[in-house]
Protein backbone atom coordinates (compact mmCIF):
# COMPACT_ATOMS: atom_id res chain seq x y z
CA UNK A 1 0.00 0.00 0.00
CA UNK A 2 2.32 2.20 0.61
CA UNK A 3 4.45 1.85 -1.86
CA UNK A 4 1.42 2.20 -3.81
CA UNK A 5 1.43 5.75 -2.43
CA UNK A 6 5.23 6.58 -3.20
CA UNK A 7 4.22 5.42 -6.99
CA UNK A 8 0.93 7.38 -7.62
CA UNK A 9 2.95 10.50 -5.63
CA UNK A 10 5.68 9.83 -7.96
CA UNK A 11 3.66 10.12 -10.76
CA UNK A 12 2.44 13.71 -9.70
CA UNK A 13 5.92 14.71 -9.80
CA UNK A 14 6.25 14.66 -13.61
CA UNK A 15 2.80 15.45 -14.89
CA UNK A 16 1.37 18.78 -15.64
CA UNK A 17 -0.80 19.85 -13.10
CA UNK A 18 -2.90 23.23 -11.85
CA UNK A 19 0.24 23.34 -9.15
CA UNK A 20 2.21 24.42 -11.75
CA UNK A 21 0.57 27.95 -11.86
CA UNK A 22 1.95 28.17 -7.94
CA UNK A 23 4.87 30.65 -7.95
CA UNK A 24 7.95 31.03 -5.16
CA UNK A 25 6.31 34.03 -4.52
CA UNK A 26 2.66 32.97 -4.25
CA UNK A 27 3.71 29.91 -1.80
CA UNK A 28 5.70 32.77 -0.42
CA UNK A 29 2.56 35.23 0.27
CA UNK A 30 0.37 32.43 1.71
CA UNK A 31 3.15 31.41 4.22
CA UNK A 32 3.49 35.06 5.69
CA UNK A 33 -0.19 35.44 6.01
CA UNK A 34 -1.28 32.10 7.06
CA UNK A 35 -3.29 31.22 4.50
CA UNK A 36 -0.83 28.12 3.40
CA UNK A 37 -2.78 24.38 2.98
CA UNK A 38 -1.85 21.39 2.53
CA UNK A 39 -2.46 21.18 -1.81
CA UNK A 40 0.03 23.77 -1.67
CA UNK A 41 2.54 22.13 0.45
CA UNK A 42 2.30 18.88 -1.07
CA UNK A 43 2.58 20.85 -4.63
CA UNK A 44 5.89 22.34 -3.60
CA UNK A 45 7.25 18.95 -2.44
CA UNK A 46 6.80 18.00 -6.16
CA UNK A 47 8.57 20.68 -7.22
CA UNK A 48 11.27 19.94 -5.29
CA UNK A 49 11.40 16.15 -6.05
CA UNK A 50 9.96 16.53 -9.87
CA UNK A 51 12.52 14.97 -13.01
CA UNK A 52 10.43 17.18 -14.89
CA UNK A 53 12.26 20.38 -15.64
CA UNK A 54 9.03 22.23 -16.39
CA UNK A 55 7.74 21.90 -13.04
CA UNK A 56 11.06 21.17 -10.66
CA UNK A 57 11.98 24.44 -9.13
CA UNK A 58 15.62 25.78 -9.26
CA UNK A 59 18.18 26.09 -5.79
CA UNK A 60 17.03 29.46 -5.41
CA UNK A 61 12.99 29.32 -5.52
CA UNK A 62 13.04 26.38 -3.05
CA UNK A 63 15.43 28.49 -0.76
CA UNK A 64 12.79 31.59 -1.08
CA UNK A 65 10.16 28.96 0.42
CA UNK A 66 12.32 27.66 3.35
CA UNK A 67 13.60 30.96 4.37
CA UNK A 68 10.24 32.17 4.73
CA UNK A 69 9.13 29.14 6.87
CA UNK A 70 12.41 29.79 8.70
CA UNK A 71 11.11 33.51 9.42
CA UNK A 72 7.88 32.83 9.49
CA UNK A 73 7.27 29.75 10.90
CA UNK A 74 4.30 27.44 9.87
CA UNK A 75 1.35 25.87 12.23
CA UNK A 76 1.43 22.05 13.31
CA UNK A 77 -0.91 21.06 11.01
CA UNK A 78 1.20 22.54 8.25
CA UNK A 79 3.99 20.86 9.53
CA UNK A 80 2.51 17.83 9.65
CA UNK A 81 1.30 18.06 5.87
CA UNK A 82 5.37 18.76 4.90
CA UNK A 83 6.36 15.55 6.89
CA UNK A 84 3.71 13.30 5.07
CA UNK A 85 4.85 14.65 1.74
CA UNK A 86 8.45 14.64 2.08
CA UNK A 87 7.67 10.71 3.79
CA UNK A 88 5.52 10.13 0.45
CA UNK A 89 8.33 11.91 -2.01
CA UNK A 90 10.41 8.44 -1.98
CA UNK A 91 9.89 4.90 -0.91
CA UNK A 92 8.45 3.41 1.93
CA UNK A 93 9.14 0.22 3.86
CA UNK A 94 6.41 -2.35 4.52
CA UNK A 95 6.30 -5.00 7.01
CA UNK A 96 4.15 -8.36 7.08
CA UNK A 97 0.66 -7.71 8.79
CA UNK A 98 1.76 -10.77 11.31
CA UNK A 99 4.30 -8.36 13.02
CA UNK A 100 4.00 -4.59 11.98
CA UNK A 101 2.62 -3.76 15.00
CA UNK A 102 6.42 -4.21 16.44
CA UNK A 103 7.93 -1.96 14.47
CA UNK A 104 9.62 0.84 16.32
CA UNK A 105 12.73 3.12 16.29
CA UNK A 106 14.09 5.79 18.18
CA UNK A 107 15.81 9.37 17.23
CA UNK A 108 18.03 11.26 19.14
CA UNK A 109 18.91 15.15 19.00
CA UNK A 110 22.69 14.26 19.77
CA UNK A 111 25.51 14.94 22.27
CA UNK A 112 28.68 14.19 23.42
CA UNK A 113 29.21 10.44 23.78
CA UNK A 114 25.71 9.80 22.71
CA UNK A 115 26.29 5.85 21.56
CA UNK A 116 22.48 5.37 23.33
CA UNK A 117 20.84 3.57 20.21
CA UNK A 118 23.85 1.13 19.63
CA UNK A 119 22.56 -1.25 22.85
CA UNK A 120 19.53 0.19 22.65
CA UNK A 121 18.48 -1.22 19.25
CA UNK A 122 19.77 -4.45 19.96
CA UNK A 123 18.20 -4.64 23.45
CA UNK A 124 14.80 -3.70 21.85
CA UNK A 125 15.40 -6.88 19.66
CA UNK A 126 15.90 -9.52 21.71
CA UNK A 127 12.63 -8.18 23.92
CA UNK A 128 10.71 -9.03 20.67
CA UNK A 129 10.35 -5.74 18.97
CA UNK A 130 11.53 -5.30 15.10
CA UNK A 131 14.36 -2.24 15.03
CA UNK A 132 15.11 -1.16 10.79
CA UNK A 133 17.27 2.03 12.51
CA UNK A 134 18.05 4.11 9.92
CA UNK A 135 21.17 6.18 11.41
CA UNK A 136 22.70 9.66 10.31
CA UNK A 137 26.50 10.58 10.35
CA UNK A 138 28.16 13.48 12.28
CA UNK A 139 29.13 16.80 11.40
CA UNK A 140 30.84 18.24 14.77
CA UNK A 141 33.01 16.89 17.29
CA UNK A 142 32.35 13.13 16.96
CA UNK A 143 30.87 10.45 14.23
CA UNK A 144 26.91 9.93 14.31
CA UNK A 145 25.56 6.17 14.90
CA UNK A 146 26.54 4.98 11.21
CA UNK A 147 30.51 6.79 11.63
CA UNK A 148 30.60 4.63 14.85
CA UNK A 149 29.20 1.26 13.90
CA UNK A 150 31.98 1.33 10.92
CA UNK A 151 34.38 1.46 13.90
CA UNK A 152 34.17 -2.25 13.26
CA UNK A 153 35.96 -3.32 10.38
CA UNK A 154 33.52 -4.64 7.26
CA UNK A 155 30.56 -3.16 9.28
CA UNK A 156 28.78 -2.37 5.92
CA UNK A 157 25.76 0.62 6.51
CA UNK A 158 24.61 1.03 3.16
CA UNK A 159 22.13 -1.51 3.06
CA UNK A 160 19.28 -1.89 -0.31
CA UNK A 161 15.33 -1.47 1.14
CA UNK A 162 14.94 -5.01 0.19
CA UNK A 163 18.51 -5.79 2.16
CA UNK A 164 16.98 -3.79 5.39
CA UNK A 165 13.39 -5.87 4.71
CA UNK A 166 14.99 -9.31 4.68
CA UNK A 167 17.49 -8.70 7.50
CA UNK A 168 14.68 -7.15 9.89
CA UNK A 169 12.59 -10.20 9.17
CA UNK A 170 15.30 -12.66 9.79
CA UNK A 171 16.70 -11.72 12.76
CA UNK A 172 15.05 -8.00 13.96
CA UNK A 173 17.28 -5.56 13.29
CA UNK A 174 19.34 -3.49 11.30
CA UNK A 175 20.91 -0.13 12.16
CA UNK A 176 21.93 1.32 8.44
CA UNK A 177 22.10 4.91 6.21
CA UNK A 178 19.12 6.48 4.41
CA UNK A 179 18.98 4.68 1.14
CA UNK A 180 18.62 7.17 -2.14
CA UNK A 181 14.88 6.02 -2.84
CA UNK A 182 13.95 7.18 0.79
CA UNK A 183 12.91 10.98 1.72
CA UNK A 184 14.76 12.35 -1.41
CA UNK A 185 12.94 15.53 -0.89
CA UNK A 186 14.35 15.60 2.38
CA UNK A 187 18.09 15.41 0.81
CA UNK A 188 17.96 18.00 -1.28
CA UNK A 189 15.95 20.57 1.03
CA UNK A 190 18.45 19.67 4.02
CA UNK A 191 21.86 20.48 1.74
CA UNK A 192 19.71 23.90 0.60
CA UNK A 193 19.14 24.72 4.21
CA UNK A 194 22.76 23.36 5.20
CA UNK A 195 24.27 26.45 3.13
CA UNK A 196 21.40 29.42 3.63
CA UNK A 197 21.71 29.24 7.08
CA UNK A 198 18.05 27.81 7.86
CA UNK A 199 18.81 24.96 9.71
CA UNK A 200 17.31 26.41 12.89
CA UNK A 201 13.64 25.76 12.36
CA UNK A 202 11.32 23.95 14.28
CA UNK A 203 8.69 23.42 11.25
CA UNK A 204 11.62 22.37 8.85
CA UNK A 205 13.77 20.17 11.54
CA UNK A 206 10.61 18.73 12.84
CA UNK A 207 10.08 17.02 8.83
CA UNK A 208 13.35 16.61 8.12
CA UNK A 209 13.56 13.81 11.12
CA UNK A 210 9.95 12.60 11.74
CA UNK A 211 9.58 12.33 8.07
CA UNK A 212 12.73 9.44 7.50
CA UNK A 213 10.89 7.68 10.55
CA UNK A 214 7.49 7.75 8.73
CA UNK A 215 9.33 6.08 5.71
CA UNK A 216 10.26 3.61 8.11
CA UNK A 217 6.73 2.52 8.62
CA UNK A 218 6.81 2.46 12.62
CA UNK A 219 4.45 1.51 15.10
CA UNK A 220 6.25 3.87 17.62
CA UNK A 221 8.97 6.11 18.27
CA UNK A 222 10.71 7.52 20.79
CA UNK A 223 12.52 10.77 20.40
CA UNK A 224 15.48 12.09 22.57
CA UNK A 225 15.34 15.62 22.71
CA UNK A 226 18.50 16.85 24.55
CA UNK A 227 19.14 20.69 25.59
CA UNK A 228 22.47 22.23 27.56
CA UNK A 229 25.81 23.96 26.68
CA UNK A 230 26.39 20.84 24.15
CA UNK A 231 23.21 20.26 22.17
CA UNK A 232 21.70 21.72 19.67
CA UNK A 233 19.30 23.46 21.98
CA UNK A 234 19.96 25.73 24.52
CA UNK A 235 17.65 25.42 27.03
CA UNK A 236 15.01 23.00 28.15
CA UNK A 237 11.98 25.37 26.69
CA UNK A 238 13.26 25.52 23.15
CA UNK A 239 13.81 21.65 23.05
CA UNK A 240 10.41 21.11 24.73
CA UNK A 241 8.69 23.34 21.56
CA UNK A 242 11.05 21.09 19.50
CA UNK A 243 9.57 17.89 20.92
CA UNK A 244 5.95 18.75 21.12
CA UNK A 245 6.14 19.66 17.41
CA UNK A 246 7.83 16.33 16.45
CA UNK A 247 5.63 14.38 18.74
CA UNK A 248 2.63 16.27 17.55
CA UNK A 249 3.97 15.73 13.65
CA UNK A 250 4.77 11.88 14.18
CA UNK A 251 1.70 11.18 15.62
CA UNK A 252 -0.62 12.90 12.84
CA UNK A 253 1.71 10.34 10.34
CA UNK A 254 0.15 7.53 12.68
CA UNK A 255 2.88 6.73 14.65
CA UNK A 256 2.70 6.58 18.31
CA UNK A 257 5.36 8.90 19.60
CA UNK A 258 6.31 10.08 22.88
CA UNK A 259 9.36 12.19 23.32
CA UNK A 260 12.14 12.63 26.82
CA UNK A 261 13.37 15.73 27.70
CA UNK A 262 16.93 14.94 28.16
CA UNK A 263 20.08 17.20 29.59
CA UNK A 264 23.58 17.30 27.53
CA UNK A 265 26.08 19.53 29.89
CA UNK A 266 28.13 16.64 30.78
CA UNK A 267 29.27 13.52 28.46
CA UNK A 268 26.80 10.53 28.62
CA UNK A 269 28.75 7.50 29.81
CA UNK A 270 32.76 7.32 30.39
CA UNK A 271 33.68 7.39 26.43
CA UNK A 272 33.91 9.85 23.57
CA UNK A 273 35.18 9.06 19.79
CA UNK A 274 33.69 6.40 17.57
CA UNK A 275 35.77 3.41 18.78
CA UNK A 276 35.69 3.93 22.38
CA UNK A 277 32.16 4.40 22.19
CA UNK A 278 31.45 0.75 20.45
CA UNK A 279 33.76 -0.57 23.56
CA UNK A 280 31.68 0.85 25.78
CA UNK A 281 28.37 -0.05 24.14
CA UNK A 282 29.41 -3.81 23.91
CA UNK A 283 30.53 -3.29 27.73
CA UNK A 284 26.72 -1.65 28.11
CA UNK A 285 26.08 -4.93 26.93
CA UNK A 286 27.88 -7.55 29.09
CA UNK A 287 26.30 -5.21 32.08
CA UNK A 288 28.87 -3.39 32.33
CA UNK A 289 27.95 0.14 31.71
CA UNK A 290 27.66 3.70 33.36
CA UNK A 291 24.72 4.13 34.88
CA UNK A 292 23.57 6.83 33.00
CA UNK A 293 24.01 5.30 29.88
CA UNK A 294 21.99 2.65 30.71
CA UNK A 295 19.49 4.84 32.35
CA UNK A 296 19.01 6.30 28.88
CA UNK A 297 18.69 2.91 27.50
CA UNK A 298 16.34 0.89 29.58
CA UNK A 299 13.66 4.66 29.65
CA UNK A 300 13.89 4.75 26.15
CA UNK A 301 13.54 0.56 25.48
CA UNK A 302 10.84 0.41 28.36
CA UNK A 303 8.55 3.44 26.77
CA UNK A 304 8.56 1.56 23.50
CA UNK A 305 7.58 -2.18 24.76
CA UNK A 306 5.09 -0.37 26.68
CA UNK A 307 3.91 1.37 23.88
CA UNK A 308 3.79 -1.49 21.24
CA UNK A 309 1.59 -3.33 24.36
CA UNK A 310 4.45 -5.45 24.89
CA UNK A 311 4.58 -4.80 28.79
CA UNK A 312 1.59 -3.22 30.68
CA UNK A 313 3.70 -0.03 31.57
CA UNK A 314 7.04 1.81 31.17
CA UNK A 315 8.58 0.69 34.49
CA UNK A 316 8.42 -2.77 33.59
CA UNK A 317 9.64 -2.11 30.03
CA UNK A 318 12.82 -0.56 31.82
CA UNK A 319 13.03 -3.58 33.90
CA UNK A 320 12.97 -5.97 30.65
CA UNK A 321 15.43 -3.61 29.40
CA UNK A 322 17.85 -3.51 31.86
CA UNK A 323 17.52 -7.76 32.00
CA UNK A 324 18.47 -8.26 28.24
CA UNK A 325 21.58 -6.14 28.63
CA UNK A 326 22.55 -7.70 31.67
CA UNK A 327 21.68 -11.74 30.46
CA UNK A 328 23.59 -11.27 27.55
CA UNK A 329 20.63 -11.30 25.13
CA UNK A 330 21.14 -7.80 23.70
CA UNK A 331 24.71 -8.25 23.21
CA UNK A 332 23.40 -11.58 21.14
CA UNK A 333 21.57 -9.58 18.99
CA UNK A 334 24.29 -7.10 18.24
CA UNK A 335 26.97 -9.92 17.02
CA UNK A 336 24.10 -11.35 15.27
CA UNK A 337 23.16 -7.73 13.45
CA UNK A 338 26.83 -6.68 12.55
CA UNK A 339 28.38 -10.28 11.19
CA UNK A 340 24.85 -9.97 9.38
CA UNK A 341 26.20 -6.57 7.72
CA UNK A 342 29.75 -8.09 7.50
CA UNK A 343 31.52 -8.45 10.56
CA UNK A 344 33.91 -11.02 11.45
CA UNK A 345 31.89 -12.37 14.26
CA UNK A 346 35.46 -13.74 16.02
CA UNK A 347 36.50 -10.04 16.84
CA UNK A 348 33.58 -10.63 20.02
CA UNK A 349 36.07 -13.80 21.31
CA UNK A 350 37.91 -11.48 23.24
CA UNK A 351 38.60 -8.04 24.75
CA UNK A 352 42.27 -8.22 22.87
CA UNK A 353 40.94 -8.63 19.43
CA UNK A 354 37.62 -6.47 20.05
CA UNK A 355 40.08 -3.81 20.71
CA UNK A 356 42.53 -4.46 18.09
CA UNK A 357 39.72 -4.56 15.68
CA UNK A 358 38.57 -1.17 16.56
CA UNK A 359 42.08 -0.05 16.11
CA UNK A 360 42.88 0.63 19.76
CA UNK A 361 46.04 -1.42 19.96
CA UNK A 362 47.45 0.63 17.30
CA UNK A 363 51.43 1.53 17.79
CA UNK A 364 50.32 4.86 16.18
CA UNK A 365 48.06 5.53 18.35
CA UNK A 366 49.34 7.56 21.65
CA UNK A 367 47.51 7.63 25.15
CA UNK A 368 48.14 10.24 27.51
CA UNK A 369 46.82 10.32 31.20
CA UNK A 370 45.37 14.11 32.64
CA UNK A 371 45.82 13.97 36.07
CA UNK A 372 44.00 15.74 38.92
CA UNK A 373 45.17 18.86 40.47
CA UNK A 374 42.84 18.65 43.60
CA UNK A 375 41.48 16.09 45.83
CA UNK A 376 37.66 15.90 46.24
CA UNK A 377 34.54 15.17 44.32
CA UNK A 378 34.09 15.46 41.09
CA UNK A 379 30.85 17.55 40.44
CA UNK A 380 30.89 18.75 36.77
CA UNK A 381 32.72 17.39 33.26
CA UNK A 382 32.18 20.28 30.69
CA UNK A 383 30.90 17.92 27.47
CA UNK A 384 31.60 21.01 25.39
CA UNK A 385 35.14 21.51 26.51
CA UNK A 386 35.87 18.08 25.20
CA UNK A 387 33.62 17.75 22.56
CA UNK A 388 35.94 20.50 20.63
CA UNK A 389 39.04 19.11 21.30
CA UNK A 390 37.39 15.76 20.13
CA UNK A 391 37.28 17.57 17.16
CA UNK A 392 40.47 18.86 16.66
CA UNK A 393 42.41 15.00 17.60
CA UNK A 394 40.27 14.19 14.48
CA UNK A 395 37.21 11.97 16.24
CA UNK A 396 34.37 14.28 13.87
CA UNK A 397 34.18 16.44 10.61
CA UNK A 398 34.77 20.15 10.73
CA UNK A 399 32.73 20.06 7.03
CA UNK A 400 31.00 17.21 4.94
CA UNK A 401 33.34 14.68 3.32
CA UNK A 402 35.87 14.95 6.11
CA UNK A 403 37.50 11.67 7.20
CA UNK A 404 37.21 9.95 10.68
CA UNK A 405 39.94 9.31 12.62
CA UNK A 406 37.86 6.83 14.44
CA UNK A 407 40.69 5.13 17.37
CA UNK A 408 41.23 8.71 18.74
CA UNK A 409 39.26 10.37 21.78
CA UNK A 410 38.63 9.67 25.54
CA UNK A 411 38.32 7.78 28.27
CA UNK A 412 36.80 9.07 31.57
CA UNK A 413 38.65 7.22 34.48
CA UNK A 414 35.67 9.20 36.88
CA UNK A 415 32.14 9.63 36.91
CA UNK A 416 30.44 12.32 38.52
CA UNK A 417 30.35 12.30 42.36
CA UNK A 418 33.03 10.07 42.68
CA UNK A 419 36.23 11.40 44.85
CA UNK A 420 39.65 11.84 43.69
CA UNK A 421 42.99 12.32 45.12
CA UNK A 422 45.31 14.53 43.52
CA UNK A 423 47.49 13.21 41.15
CA UNK A 424 44.66 10.22 40.41
CA UNK A 425 44.31 10.19 36.08
CA UNK A 426 40.70 11.45 35.40
CA UNK A 427 41.10 11.17 31.88
CA UNK A 428 42.79 9.35 29.50
CA UNK A 429 43.57 10.61 26.11
CA UNK A 430 43.67 8.75 22.30
CA UNK A 431 45.54 10.65 19.87
CA UNK A 432 47.78 10.42 17.02
CA UNK A 433 51.67 12.42 17.29
CA UNK A 434 51.99 14.89 20.14
CA UNK A 435 49.16 15.96 22.17
CA UNK A 436 49.25 19.99 21.88
CA UNK A 437 49.73 21.91 25.25
CA UNK A 438 46.93 24.29 24.59
CA UNK A 439 44.38 21.18 23.93
CA UNK A 440 45.58 19.62 27.45
CA UNK A 441 44.83 23.22 28.98
CA UNK A 442 41.26 22.82 27.68
CA UNK A 443 40.81 18.81 28.86
CA UNK A 444 42.36 20.06 32.19
CA UNK A 445 39.66 22.84 32.69
CA UNK A 446 36.61 21.02 31.83
CA UNK A 447 36.33 19.12 35.12
CA UNK A 448 35.26 20.47 38.54
CA UNK A 449 36.42 19.17 41.33
CA UNK A 450 34.51 20.30 44.93
CA UNK A 451 35.49 19.63 48.69
CA UNK A 452 31.94 18.68 49.15
CA UNK A 453 29.26 15.69 48.64
CA UNK A 454 27.90 15.50 45.34
CA UNK A 455 24.88 13.56 43.83
CA UNK A 456 24.29 13.42 40.37
CA UNK A 457 20.56 13.66 38.98
CA UNK A 458 19.18 11.71 35.91
CA UNK A 459 19.78 13.11 32.96
CA UNK A 460 15.87 12.84 32.38
CA UNK A 461 13.71 15.83 32.99
CA UNK A 462 10.22 15.33 31.53
CA UNK A 463 8.47 13.29 28.79
CA UNK A 464 6.24 14.41 26.41
CA UNK A 465 3.41 12.25 25.49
Amino acid sequence: MKDGLWKNFKRNTNKSSASEKMTPESLVISIQNGSVDAQKIQDFVIKIISENEQIRWDDSQVEEVLRSIFEYGIGPEQTATLTNSMRYSGRCLEWPEEWKHLVVDKHSTGGVGDKISIPLAPALAACGLKVPMISGRGLGHTGGTLDKLESLPGFNVQLSIEDILVQVSDIGISMVGQTDDLVPADRRMYAIRDVTGTIASIPLITSSIVSKKAAESLQALVLDVKYGKAAFMKNKDDAKELAKSMVDAANRCGIMTSAVLTTMDQPIGCAIGNSLEILESIETMRGNGPWDLEELICSQGGELLHTTGVVENAELGFVRIQDSLHDGTALHCFIEMATYQGVESSIFDSEHSLCLALGLLDSKLNTTEIKSHFSGTVSHIDAMELALVALELGAGRKKLGDLIDHAVGFLLEVELGETVEKGDTWITVHHRGKLQPVLIEKIKKSIQIINADFEPKSRITEWIR
